[in-house]
């Protein structure tokens, strides 16, 4: 393996943003723990988030006139239509993000694709999109992934955390996807998620102290002339406070005219332009 390439951003610019956002709703929970479809108070946590923190979000993405990359599993498509044709309607990217948040591990490859092509078809039903994008739930691609959403014409995965820059993964033959990295630090699960018997330790940080270490994360990937990604959530951080303090974050990056702020899309064209060496991650030896 050899370290991604540097990335030239588009003229004017010398480091690129954008903000995301996982509407995941009641699939996160169910995925993992099915028996809580009868825990009322947490399928209404979950529910928040197409619900109740999406509209809000939409507003503040709206005044603040940047477009997102929204990513959409199919059952949150099938139970909450009108929220995920609201992303359409508002101009944002709509992408893939499996169909009940299946966890990849020790996913056979049969399984994955099916996963895969059950995603799609929902996306499709509900919004009329055929994304380009994929993110893995839990960010966990298999090493069969690339492959797979080769096959399906993806453009891009976000999935991977090696690199401050998009790169071009190798996925079979001479075909590769545009890798876009992520990082736990840049989300927002860690700060402010709670759900007993579930998720989290029982301490949810503030506003300021989850939106500092995020600023501090982009000035430096600024400095770096990396590639800053943020992860949300609408039922995390579409609640009020939250929700403020994102916004102040994303009015921030906005106002810096050397950062391009995109969708991840336009995002992966761009890199796909640029005629890059695909990268190969080979399984380690053990």
């Amino acid at each position: 393996m050899r370290p991604a390439d540097p990335v030239a951003w588009p003229e004017g610019t010398t480091s690129a943003a954008s903000f995301t956002f996982d509407l995941d709703a009641e699939s996160a929970v169910l995925s993992s723990h099915p028996r809580a479809a009868t825990r009322l108070s947490v399928m209404s946590h979950q529910a928040y988030g197409p619900l109740t923190g999406l509209p809000r979000l939409l507003r503040i993405l709206e005044r603040q006139g940047v477009r997102a990359t929204f990513f959409v599993p199919g059952y949150t498509a099938h139970r909450h239509p009108d929220s995920v044709r609201a992303i359409a309607a508002a101009g944002h990217e709509i992408a893939h993000h499996g169909y009940l948040h299946e966890p990849l591990i020790d996913v056979a490859e049969d399984t994955e694709a099916a996963i895969l092509d059950r995603g799609l078809a929902a996306l499709e039903e509900v919004a009329g999109v055929r994304p380009v994008g994929y993110r893995a739930p839990m960010w966990e691609l298999t090493y069969n992934s690339p492959r797979l959403l080769a096959d399906r014409g993806f453009l891009y995965d976000t999935s991977l955390m090696d690199a401050d820059v998009p790169y071009e993964l190798a996925a079979g033959g001479t075909r590769s996807i545009v890798e876009i990295p992520v990082h736990w630090g840049l989300d927002d699960w860690e700060q402010y998620c709670y759900l007993p018997d579930i998720s989290g330790s029982g301490l949810i940080e503030s506003p300021d102290k989850a939106v500092a270490v995020w600023r501090a994360e982009f000035e430096a990937m600024r400095r770096e002339n990396g590639c800053f990604v943020l992860t949300n959530h609408p039922f995390l951080s579409g609640r009020p406070g939250r929700a403020a303090a994102l916004e102040a974050l994303i009015e921030q990056v906005a106002g810096c005219a050397d950062v391009w702020l995109a969708p991840l899309g336009d995002i992966a064209r761009h890199v796909r332009g640029l005629g890059l060496r695909p990268r190969s991650i080979p399984p380690p030896v053990l």
